[in-house]
């Protein structure tokens, strides 16, 4: 079997400093800067987010969703509720989101619970997204075997000719998902891999706690 081998491949981190005093009580306010940060800098793709769910009897799975929104302390994304990650959150709430931004040598890892968003606000979502977008989530059964890719383009045309002219609803089979963390941590790359890690968690008082954590 060919092999392949990375040990010669690495690159020094050379942004600016973390320090505690950086850190806002609120951590929501530290996501919502770098969030900015990360589009005022036009990284690719600056909202993808990795999501990682798991089985209940702990296998997980991780896939590269896009953050739709941040509203009051939850994360939101939309997506099919009976895909391989709906039905795992389905039967296990507890999720991961992680942000990565190369360009600036941070990272966002949030942990928490996850919900449907209520059907009003995936609504209007919905029927903002465009309309090629809204006729594929209506027929994609995704996650799910299909004989070829003919199949899903035959299905895409069907569906469209349904709907020339007319609004496109939103399935039941997808919306959102909202994500409320317990712990979120801010990683920023430093020289000698001695990086800035910053945990925040959340308290049973409703505080957060803030402690720097080793690299």
């Amino acid at each position: 079997m060919k092999e392949l081998h990375f040990e010669d491949i690495r690159r020094e981190y050379k942004s600016q400093q973390l320090t505690r005093s950086q850190m806002p009580e609120d951590p929501f306010e530290k996501v919502i800067a770098w969030l900015q940060d990360a589009l005022d800098a036009r990284t690719y793709e600056p909202t993808a987010v990795i999501v990682c769910t798991s089985t209940l009897d702990g296998h997980p799975s991780a896939r590269t969703v896009l953050l739709k929104e941040f509203i009051n302390g939850e994360f939101i994304f939309y997506s099919n509720y009976e895909s391989r990650k709906g039905r795992q959150m389905a039967a296990n709430p507890h999720v991961s989101l992680t942000f990565l931004w190369h360009e600036l040598e941070r990272q966002i890892h949030v942990e928490g619970t996850v919900r449907h968003l209520e059907p009003e606000l995936s609504d209007a979502y919905f029927r903002q997204r465009p309309y090629k977008s809204r006729i594929g989530a209506r027929i994609s059964p995704q996650s799910r075997p299909i004989p070829g890719r003919s199949f899903i383009v035959a299905q895409f045309a069907k569906e469209s000719l349904k709907y020339v002219g007319r609004e496109v609803p939103r399935p039941d089979h997808w919306g959102g998902f909202a994500v409320k963390p317990v712990r979120i941590e801010f990683w920023q790359g430093r020289e000698s891999r001695l990086h800035d890690r910053f945990l925040y968690e959340l308290q049973a008082d409703g505080k957060w706690s803030i402690g720097r954590i080793a690299p």
